[in-house]
């Protein structure tokens, strides 16, 4: 299952670093947003990327992280998901590794919100 994020009004860098933060404090789940697909298909030595080219280092994950808070070496295998699903119309999404309960989800929002209150933004949240 896949809850996705998409948010409305700036400051739209921060609200992702934000829900960067809550994935990062997330075991259960793995994340994606428009920035962590850039950083994955941009060119790391000058060469067009290869199609599925990813954040694979740990020092990779780790560096892109480093303003959210600290990676572990563990949690660098799992934070970022490995699935080819698209964001689409959304900025960011948050994938379970197991089935969530109503509890896990309803813990995801107010994290979210937490999150994100003090940005001022608004966002709507779509599990699927």
């Amino acid at each position: 299952m896949i809850s996705y994020v998409k948010v409305y009004g700036p400051p739209l860098l921060k609200a992702l670093k934000a829900l960067r933060k809550v994935g990062l404090e997330m075991p259960e789940v793995c994340i994606m947003d428009t920035t962590i697909r850039a950083a994955k298909e941009a060119p790391k030595t000058g060469k067009k990327p290869e199609k599925g080219e990813r954040l694979e280092t740990k020092e990779e994950v780790q560096e892109f992280f480093k303003d959210v808070g600290e990676v572990s070496e563990e949690r660098c295998e799992t934070l970022i998901s490995k699935s080819s699903q698209m964001l689409g119309e959304y900025d960011f999404y948050f994938e379970w590794y197991k089935k969530p309960s109503m509890d896990q989800v309803t813990d995801l929002i107010e994290r979210i919100d937490e999150a994100l209150m003090p940005l001022g933004v608004e966002y709507t949240i779509t599990s699927k």
